[in-house]
């Protein structure tokens, strides 16, 4: 037979490959059988394979051919849309636009993939689902559904990550009604992925009734759920419903032949635990294995003894470490810095320093956060000598300390008075390998401007922000209290504005700093002025600004006057009788 060369009418060929309607281009090439030479295959070879693999609502379509049938007699081989059978040119946009969406150029791939589908292409499916993911993690989800729509719209049909994807990031950014409108016109099957990410959004949001009705809706539809959909409703209805009705859950878990695992039990104990109910919760730990088959893990254990500390129960802390370990359960680094914390907090240096001290042998390595308590308890008995000394134990053993623990010994040294060591050991920090950050400045600051060493202070400040660290309302309270402890009011001002002009709002702590060095300096007027503003701030004032005023007032000579603003407060409700009394010195009116 000899073989033709095929041509079609260039509007009527544009009309139908950009129409986007898949049925009219199947009729099409059905009702004209086509015979192609070997130099038009090439040209249209995509163009066919697009739409033997799209199909027609979401099912492929394959042109029928005999076992003989091959490329090299020029005829069209079906095949899926991979590739293998995919055009150069449409590798070329595929790699394109993943390139894009790796380098971040997320419109730029937008407008990309646009132009891929205004040609009439199918787009690449995994580019699409970067782009889509991308596009929700930076809260573009409109964005991302524009994305989604370019893809169905071009007769694809996408699979279900694509969709998993989008949904959970709707859900993420609290459009969980875009998310159920696309559950419900997906053109796939949802999996039990996909109803998860909702149940959580629902659940997370305490709505459990909606998600129960979601559930409802899986079961259904004859998606079976997993371990990981019943610990979401199982954590849901403990907190929302009562630990009852969550067991009930569990109950029904096993009937379904679906086994709770290690998660499920400690999302259970740990909420149980929050309510107050300890004992039930030791009595779940307990009942794991022999009722349920799950052995618990040390995050089990954690969470329990992490209760047990709260309710000042240590000893059944430990006899239940003890347990732990008799179980063959291995402890992690958290479960005995539970203990040390709580140990040290009680002042039970000895018995925490025991037990840090036996974590090798249970296969821990203690870190910076096992040695801060005992650092800390330390500093709190006044023993700095002592928690230098740990320190330098610490390192020794190959745990260097990290920003904690130094902030830990230079709080110590600033509220003992013993700020130049604190000054030194701040500069040492960087050789040490460990970078300051805003507390670290802000306690020597503090502890600088307290001593009175505001002008070594402001040097700090200048040095903090030189570093790129952002001084906050702590920051400048400090110095502006330590002016103030000077008399140097206007230098307390200054730091003030300079406070307003970074845009940090400065609490009523930090006004009534400024009003009092205002009022002893005999500047009432002034600090009246102050008064005005802060409450334009927004800023409540308190008993102490009313007090510092009306003190100022008296101070002034104005006792009659003060007293008689003391008596309008009092009875305004702004200032309470007794504490005014004793604040002011002043007698009121009865």
């Amino acid at each position: 037979m000899k073989t033709m060369d095929l041509v079609i009418p260039t509007q009527q060929f544009y009309s139908l490959h950009h129409s986007h309607k898949q049925a009219s281009r199947l009729a099409f090439f059905r009702t004209k059988p086509l015979v192609l030479s070997v130099d038009n295959v090439t040209k249209l070879n995509c163009t066919v394979l697009k739409l033997g693999t799209s199909g027609l609502n979401g099912e492929s379509q394959h042109f029928e051919r005999t076992p003989n049938e091959n490329n090299s007699n020029g005829v069209i081989e079906s095949s899926s849309h991979d590739n293998g059978s995919r055009s150069l040119e449409e590798l070329e946009d595929a790699s394109h636009l993943r390139k894009l969406v790796q380098v971040g150029k997320l419109e730029q791939g937008l407008r990309f993939l646009e132009s891929v589908s205004y040609k009439g292409d199918i787009p690449d499916g995994f580019a699409c689902k970067s782009l889509i993911r991308q596009f929700c993690k930076t809260g573009k989800t409109r964005k991302a559904m524009r994305v989604m729509k370019i893809l169905e719209d071009s007769g694809a049909v996408p699979d279900i990550l694509v969709y998993n994807v989008l949904i959970s990031g709707l859900c993420k950014s609290g459009e969980i009604e875009k998310a159920l409108e696309f559950l419900e016109r997906m053109s796939v099957s949802p999996d039990v992925v996909t109803y998860n990410t909702i149940l959580r959004s629902f659940c997370n949001g305490g709505k459990l009734k909606q998600a129960m009705e979601v559930y409802d809706m899986q079961l259904r539809r004859g998606c079976y759920p997993d371990v990981i959909t019943y610990t979401i409703l199982i954590e849901a209805t403990c907190k929302e419903s009562g630990v009852r009705k969550a067991m009930k859950l569990l109950d029904e878990m096993r009937v379904k032949g679906c086994k709770p695992d290690v998660v499920t039990f400690n999302v259970l104990i740990n909420v149980i635990c929050k309510r107050g109910r300890l004992e039930e919760a030791i009595e779940l730990l307990n009942n794991m294995l022999s009722s349920y088959g799950c052995e618990p893990d040390a995050v089990t254990y954690n969470i329990i003894l992490s209760s047990l500390c709260g309710t000042e129960r240590w000893r059944d802390a430990e006899s239940l470490l003890a347990d732990m370990l008799r179980k063959g359960c291995s402890p992690s680094v958290v479960t005995f810095n539970i203990l040390i914390n709580y140990l040290c907090r009680k002042g039970l240096l000895g018995r925490a320093m025991d037990i840090l001290e036996k974590m090798p042998s249970h296969g821990c390595t203690p870190n910076s956060s096992s040695y801060n308590p005992l650092l800390h308890g330390f500093c709190l008995e006044k023993k700095i000598d002592r928690a230098f000394e740990y320190l330098e134990v610490m390192v020794s053993r190959g745990c260097y300390p990290d920003i904690v623990n130094y902030n830990t010994l230079l709080t110590a040294l600033c509220k003992d008075g013993k700020v130049d060591v604190a000054v030194e050991l701040l500069n040492q920090l960087s050789s040490k390998g460990c970078s300051p950050v805003a507390i670290t400045y802000n306690t020597v600051i503090h502890g600088l401007s307290k001593m009175g060493a505001n002008e070594h202070a402001v040097k700090l400040l200048d040095e903090m922000c030189r570093k790129g660290l952002k001084p906050n309302g702590m920051t400048y309270s400090s110095l502006i209290r330590g002016f103030i402890r000077e008399g140097k009011v206007e230098d307390a001002i200054k730091i003030f504005h300079d406070l307003e002009r970074l845009g940090i709002l400065a609490n009523a702590f930090t006004y009534n700093s400024i009003m009092y060095g205002l009022c002893k300096a005999r500047q009432t007027s002034r600090a009246i002025d102050l008064l005005a503003h802060m409450i334009a701030k927004g800023c409540k004032p308190t008993e102490g600004t009313y007090t510092i005023l009306i003190e100022g007032i008296a101070y002034e000579g104005l006792a009659e006057e003060a007293l008689g603003l003391l008596n309008e407060l009092c009875a305004r409700g702004f200032m309470n009788q007794n504490s005014a009394e004793k604040g002011t010195g002043l007698e009121l009116k009865e």
